[in-house]
């Protein structure tokens, strides 16, 4: 989580050592981050690398549109400079940001006037730019897959994404792949986070109707295996994670990891 030259290091090394494909870097803090050195310790592995975020409290989008702009343009500047692929993730608002109440239309104007440039600056440097839909409980703005579709759609950049995630799924829809089906024209990139966030296979996500779902359609973007068992503090507070999700690190690596590769092998995915 502490993207420095230790943590970097560390995190690579670890990746490579999992047999790991490609790695999705937080982007927690873009002004810290030294992507010259990230870039260099990437390309020496052979690693790709994505990178995700959701936005601080004081430039959410709904609130502060500006500093918001300001903020991803920094961090695409830094995604671009660590020769990663796409930003991705709640890029729309912050991770706890809830009012309570629906978002108003004026809300959803300021995020979509973020949108309209972030999603331009990122095809400047050759990036893709995704938006995450996130649970209730961690955002009042985009929620649902089709959500997520209405404000690509809006917003109408070609290098623009959805991105979804299994443990929000699961909480959110009617079914994981009702929520894949309503995604299918801009999934690109999907998190296999378990109902827990903990081990994927460990938990109640429903991972034969997830892949099967993901072959109907044809997807061929990115699967990310996700876990949240090592968290700073305001991460750990944005998602409400108040105990361990699994033993350890490498209980999630080593019982995770197989388990999504024989999935998605089993269905032809890899």
């Amino acid at each position: 989580m502490s993207w420095d030259a230790e943590g970097a290091a560390r995190a690579i090394a670890a990746a490579k050592a999992s047999g790991i494909d490609f790695l999705e870097i937080a982007l927690l803090d873009p002004a810290a981050m030294d992507a010259a050195l990230g870039r260099r310790l990437l390309e020496e592995a052979e690693l790709p690398a994505a990178c995700s975020l959701g936005l601080p409290e004081a430039v959410c989008t709904s609130r502060n549109p500006e500093g918001a702009k300001d903020f991803l343009r920094l961090a695409i500047e830094k995604t671009a400079g660590l020769g990663a692929t796409a930003l991705t993730g709640v890029t729309y608002g912050g991770i706890g940001e809830r009012s309570g109440l629906p978002p108003t239309d004026s809300k959803l104007d300021n995020v979509a006037r973020v949108l309209e440039q972030a999603p331009r600056l990122a095809a400047d440097t050759g990036l893709a730019f995704g938006i995450d839909p996130v649970n209730r409980y961690e955002t009042h703005l985009i929620n649902t897959a089709a959500q997520g579709v209405a404000m690509i759609e809006r917003i109408g950049a070609e290098n623009m994404f959805i991105h979804l995630d299994t443990y929000h799924m699961n909480i959110e829809e009617e079914g994981a792949g009702n929520d894949i089906l309503q995604g299918r024209d801009h999934l690109r990139y999907i998190h296999l986070s378990e109902s827990d966030r903990g081990t994927p296979g460990a938990g109640t996500c429903d991972w034969d109707e997830i892949f099967v779902t993901l072959v109907a359609i044809g997807f061929d973007g990115g699967l990310a295996m996700e876990s949240f068992i090592n968290m700073p503090p305001d991460i750990a507070y944005g998602l409400s994670v108040w105990r361990p999700v699994a033993e350890s690190a490498e209980q999630v690596v080593g019982d995770g990891l197989p388990f999504l590769r024989g999935k998605a092998r089993q269905y032809g995915l890899i």
